[in-house]
Parts: C-alpha cells; sequence; structure tokens
C-alpha cells in the first residue's frame, strides 16, 4: 500500500473505533510502528483533530465532530474551494446559504495555523460580478431540481419587454450562467424543439408529475453558445469583416466574447473577422456604436450602411425626443 492508502486506512480506522493504539494500526497495516507516528504526524498536520491519551487504557481518537467530516483537505485544497466560493455566490448560485454553511464547516475542521493562512487568502481575494436577484433564488432552486429529477415544468413565461405570459411545458436539461443570467435549457413542448429561457421571465413555475428521458450527452452550455457563436462548418454563409483604429480599441475588440471566436487575422491596426450574416446585420452595428470614433469599417459596405442606418435612427429619436 502507498502511504495515502496508509493514512487513509489509518483515518477509517481511527472514524469506525473510540480509539485505537499505535501497536493495533501497526497490526492492522502491517508496518512499523515508528511509521505510524510518522503517519499520524502527518494527519494532524493536514488538520485532523487526532487526540493521543497516554495510560494503560490511552490511545488514538478523533475529536468527536471530525467523524461527521468524511474527507480532509489540505490547505490549497481548502484555499481553491473558499475561494470558488466567492466567484459562485456572486454569480447568483442558487444554494448560496448551504454554500455558506459548507464554507463554515470547512473552516471548523481545519487547524489553527492553515485557519490563519485561509483568511489570508479569503481577505486576498474579492470578486465584482452584477449582483443576481436574490427573488429568483427559490425558482433558480425549484429548476435546479427539475432537472436533477428529470420532471417537466409548466411555466408562465413572459417574452421580451412585454406584460404578456404565456404557458410553456419544458423537459428542463440543464441551467446555465450567461453573462450575469440565468437559463434553463430544455425541450419546449410547444415548439417541439430545444430551446433556451430566461429564468428572471419566469412568471409562475409549477412542477409536474411527468418524468422525461435526457438525451445522453447533451451540454446545456454548447446548446446556448451555438446561438451566439459563428457555425464555422458553413464558411460559404460568412461575411468577410475587416476593421481599423486605434491599437487599444482593436485590443478589446478582439477580446470581446462576442468577436473572439470570428478573428482570422490580426496586425496592429487592423482585425479580420469572418461572421455570420445575421450577426452582421443585426448585432454588430449596434456593438460597433459603443467604440465611437476610434474604429473604422473597411469592409463590407453592408456594415457600412447598416452603421448609417442605425446611427440616423438614434438621430430622429432623440431629436423627435428633444421637440417634445
Amino acid at each position: 500500500m502507498s502511504k495515502a492508502d496508509h493514512m487513509l486506512t489509518i483515518l477509517w480506522l481511527l472514524q469506525s473505533n473510540r480509539r485505537v493504539t499505535a501497536k493495533q494500526l501497526a497490526e492492522k497495516l502491517e508496518i512499523n510502528i515508528r511509521t505510524v507516528y510518522r503517519y499520524i504526524d502527518a494527519l494532524c498536520a493536514s488538520g485532523v483533530p487526532i487526540i493521543a491519551d497516554s495510560g494503560h487504557n490511552g490511545g488514538y481518537s478523533l475529536l468527536g465532530e471530525f467523524k461527521d467530516a468524511p474527507l480532509v483537505f489540505d490547505l490549497d485544497e481548502q484555499k481553491a474551494l473558499i475561494q470558488a466560493a466567492a466567484f459562485a455566490q456572486e454569480a447568483g448560485y442558487p444554494y448560496g446559504e448551504k454554500l455558506s454553511q459548507a464554507v463554515a464547516k470547512l473552516k471548523m475542521y481545519t487547524n489553527q495555523e492553515q485557519l490563519r493562512q485561509i483568511h489570508l487568502h479569503e481577505q486576498g481575494l474579492d470578486v465584482i460580478h452584477p449582483q443576481a436577484d436574490a427573488s429568483q433564488t427559490h425558482l433558480l432552486q425549484e429548476v435546479e431540481v427539475a432537472v436533477a429529477k428529470s420532471q417537466t415544468i409548466r411555466m408562465q413565461y413572459q417574452k421580451g419587454y412585454g406584460t404578456v405570459t404565456e404557458s410553456r411545458d419544458l423537459d428542463p436539461y440543464g441551467i446555465v450562467s450567461w453573462k450575469s443570467k440565468w437559463y434553463v435549457v430544455g425541450h419546449c413542448h410547444l415548439r417541439s424543439t430545444i430551446r433556451s429561457f430566461r429564468i428572471d421571465r419566469i412568471r409562475l413555475l409549477e412542477t409536474m408529475d411527468q418524468i422525461f428521458e435526457r438525451p445522453a450527452d447533451f451540454s446545456a452550455r454548447k446548446f446556448l453558445l451555438s446561438g451566439v457563436m459563428p457555425d464555422t462548418e458553413k464558411p460559404d454563409e460568412m461575411i468577410s469583416v475587416k476593421i481599423t483604429g486605434k491599437e487599444q480599441a482593436l485590443d478589446d475588440l478582439c477580446g470581446h466574447w462576442f468577436l473572439v471566436h470570428t478573428l482570422v487575422e490580426r496586425t496592429q491596426f487592423e482585425a479580420h473577422f469572418r461572421m455570420e450574416e445575421r450577426s452582421v446585420k443585426f448585432h454588430l452595428p449596434y456593438f460597433l456604436l459603443t467604440y465611437g470614433g476610434t474604429l473604422q469599417i473597411k469592409e463590407p459596405q453592408l456594415l457600412k450602411r447598416l452603421m448609417i442606418e442605425v446611427s440616423r435612427n438614434l438621430h430622429q429619436f432623440y431629436a423627435a425626443a428633444e421637440l417634445d
């Protein structure tokens, strides 16, 4: 057995018995008693609260509360879990309260030196993320449970920015956090196809008794991204877009999630993209407006005309509002 296997066996024996002597552990593992002492010291250093009692009825035992903790994490693992929890909390993780309890329990079972180090790393990392709507927590929990249990949900869903809702039955395959919003992806009974729905637009939700079978290897993440990323398998349907401008503005443009996967070539003052026509027509003009005069469209002419049209429409809208 390896050292790790021996240490796990010792931990298991300590959890299973009230008290075990070093001699008993050595005989059980068929190792030298001095090796047992070294393993006990290593377990203590990793945060396991082992109590050593001397005397006729002495031996090793675990602190009572520790028997509820089935795993032992080293300092780097504890740090990683606690810092990851900070990201999850800011993203609107639906079980934030339970996550806080888990972190508190993790700190409870560590030793003082590790706890001091954990606090140092915890204080040194902050996450700034648009705060999720707390009112969605219960709704998100219901959807997550329905996903896990493969239960159909019935929802009153608000389309767009209107106030009208419509009833939809959905077999939820997964939930995805994307750009500060939560989405549920699944088979829509009304449209008979896979669709995604924003959680914050669900007005009423009911979990049905109907059970569905989730497609094997389905990825809600891949499905959602397929709606915003270019279809590179259809190169003939792609449009060449070339943009010149200031170097820093181009750096920001090329690194944005909307364009990073479409970049073909980049020089100091020019970027070449290949994009789907629908993205060029309906998304890119509005996106490029945010860069003002720091960028200039080299091709295609279609995009130049769209930029003129969008800018003119905005001007007319605000000019009319000024007169009112």
